[in-house]
């Protein structure tokens, strides 16, 4: 176990950003480059194979939306993973207001790293707020691709993800990209109404008269990304950005009539 304060090889130990299952997150000074980061290390030893795994998969991943590994090293005995340090998740973010526009742009920026992924064979099987940082650009990244899996025909998986976000076929092992879809419109949900939805996933879920009023456009999109069955969902994040992409632009228009007839 490793405590604040510590020094790991160049690493200096500041302050712990989060702690999982398998790994606290620090945030640590790199006292080589001069720089701040979000050090992952693990809890147990046995958990090194997960480790290189979760390297491994990083490392087919090139998009701006997605964190990239910047150093990966094996430090007195343990493997740890350094990060680019975000300003803060999007977890955080949902503990205050966050506008329509605002809350459009990040799930767009989240849907084009899945895309992404999708587009590479990877599910991520673990889209969940904390697992997407904020920058100071305005620019967010996935993360924590530990849990992601390989996209094949048919996908048998011991049951992963984050409960809360996970989706109902998902939580019984077989996951699939639109396991992915199914959680990313929790997420887009929760930030245009505040309320996320729960089993059994009756629709309308709570929230939805925030959401007709408004983001109308968004209805038809979420509702699909959050049917149970899976087979009625967006096949993949790619096909769901489409569908957004076209919602959103409505769902601006609607916000700029609204502004202006007020200012009329």
């Amino acid at each position: 176990m490793v405590r604040v304060g510590q020094r790991l090889g160049k690493y200096r130990l500041r302050r712990r950003l989060a702690r999982g299952g398998f790994a606290d997150v620090f945030e640590a000074y790199d006292t080589l480059e001069g720089v701040r980061v979000a050090l992952k290390v693990p809890l147990q030893s046995e958990h090194r194979a997960d480790f290189e795994r979760e390297v491994q998969m990083s490392a087919r991943l090139n998009h701006p939306n997605i964190l990239s590994v910047k150093n990966a090293d094996v430090i007195d005995g343990m493997l740890t993973i350094a990060y680019p340090l975000g300003e803060r998740s999007l977890a955080d973010r949902l503990l205050h207001r966050i506008s329509v526009a605002g809350a459009l742009d990040f799930a767009e920026q989240m849907l084009e790293a899945l895309s992404y992924a999708h587009g590479k064979r990877l599910i991520h099987c673990d889209v969940k707020p904390e697992n997407l940082i904020l920058f100071e650009d305005g620019s967010l990244r996935l993360g924590d691709f530990g849990l992601a899996k390989e996209s094949v025909k048919t996908l048998h998986a011991s049951s992963s993800g984050t409960l809360g976000y996970v989706a109902p076929e998902q939580a019984m092992g077989r996951p699939s990209a639109r396991s992915d879809v199914f959680s990313a419109g929790l997420i887009i949900y929760r930030m245009l109404t505040g309320v996320l939805p729960d089993w059994p996933y009756d629709w309308p879920p709570a929230g939805y008269d925030k959401l007709r009023r408004h983001a109308p456009a968004m209805i038809e999109v979420l509702r699909r990304a959050l049917s149970v069955p899976t087979r009625k969902r967006y096949r993949d994040a790619q096909q769901m950005l489409d569908a957004f992409r076209v919602a959103r632009a409505e769902t601006l228009r609607l916000h700029d009539r609204r502004r202006r007839r007020r200012r009329a």
